[in-house]
């Protein structure tokens, strides 16, 4: 056996596909045609997903004279970072940072620590009307959090604990206009995209075998013992993933925001009024009234929008191993 690989790897290429009458070279050529096929769609997509980042990272380094020059594509001429510097003024990027970063971060580890308990109970464990409960579930991702938005609104505008708060005080509290919101709908499971991280840690844990936490009762270990040391440390990937998510979809949240936070400065509000406080930005400035051009508007608007997605973009760079992992390892179980 040996020597007869010997021989095959000493022949050349077109001696062995003469013999295999032409199917190497059939089979070589149709890899080589599959190759670039491939290349040529995910280059594609590649760019199409890449193309508009791109002009916004060229846009935003472009003074005013650039953007009305037919000479500059991509490239600017006159280099520049005032528009940073504006961008950040207008949005008043400091403190809006800095509210943005601790009320993600806090509300994205209430929502995954309490989605996680719910998920492995349901992968884990039987319970009554367990398939209603999960049906539920999913009922909290398909239904989109406009539908319920008014009876959030006067749920947390006139807030009260089965008339208790009313009875002691005289009126219901008005939490409108704090974070005490977020933190009581991510403790309930009713937060920003909950639904979601509780299929998936759901259908993770399902994917592990049973023989782990077997093992850990035949040692002596209870159940809550076996899933803090046990099942969570398995489960490192997919919580990852899940806080990714979360901590996403609450840095650039604008609907819960302008329902709960009112005034409260976060960078997801200030990017969606930044044109608007160009104007007026400029008028206080200036001391008169000036037309923003809708090239110079759009490009204060580009250089805001990679400010806010800058910090989102590094977090993933951390973690990216992680999140793909727990991607692949998630499957679909039913």
């Amino acid at each position: 056996m040996t020597k007869t690989k010997t021989k095959i790897a000493k022949e050349g290429f077109w001696e062995r596909n003469r013999k295999s009458e032409g199917y190497l070279l059939k089979k070589k050529a149709s890899q080589i045609f599959v190759s670039i096929v491939r290349f040529i769609l995910l280059f594609g997509l590649c760019f199409l997903i890449l193309q508009p980042l791109l002009n916004k990272i060229s846009v935003s380094f472009m003074t005013e004279s650039d953007l009305f020059n037919p000479i500059v594509v991509s490239i600017p001429v006159h280099f520049t970072l005032d528009n940073y510097k504006l961008s950040a003024e207008i949005m008043n990027y400091g403190k809006s940072f800095v509210n943005s970063l601790v009320i993600s971060i806090t509300v994205s580890i209430l929502q995954i620590a309490v989605c996680t308990f719910v998920g492995y109970g349901f992968a884990r464990f039987k319970f009554p009307l367990k398939k209603l409960w999960f049906a539920f579930v999913m009922l909290v991702i398909v239904v989109p959090p406009q539908v319920i938005s008014n009876s959030l609104f006067l749920h947390f505008r006139f807030f009260d604990i089965f008339g208790l708060i009313r009875l002691i005080t005289g009126s219901s509290l008005n939490l409108r206009g704090s974070v005490l919101p977020y933190y009581l709908m991510s403790i309930g499971c009713m937060g920003l995209k909950n639904g979601l991280y509780i299929y998936m840690i759901r259908q993770f844990f399902r994917n592990i075998p049973n023989d782990m936490e077997e093992a850990a009762y035949v040692d002596g270990c209870g159940m809550v013992k076996t899933f803090l040391t046990i099942m969570l440390p398995e489960g490192k990937p997919i919580i990852t993933s899940c806080f990714l998510f979360a901590f996403v979809w609450q840095w650039t949240d604008g609907f819960y925001s302008k329902m709960f936070l009112g005034n409260i400065s976060l960078v997801s509000m200030s990017i969606a009024r930044i044109v608007d406080s160009l104007g007026a930005y400029m008028q206080r400035l200036l001391g008169v009234t000036v037309t923003i051009s809708v090239a110079y508007s759009n490009c204060i608007l580009s250089t805001g929008t990679l400010m806010v997605i800058g910090p989102v973009v590094i977090l993933y760079l951390f973690a990216q191993r992680q999140f793909v992992e727990s991607i692949s390892s998630t499957g679909i179980k039913m």
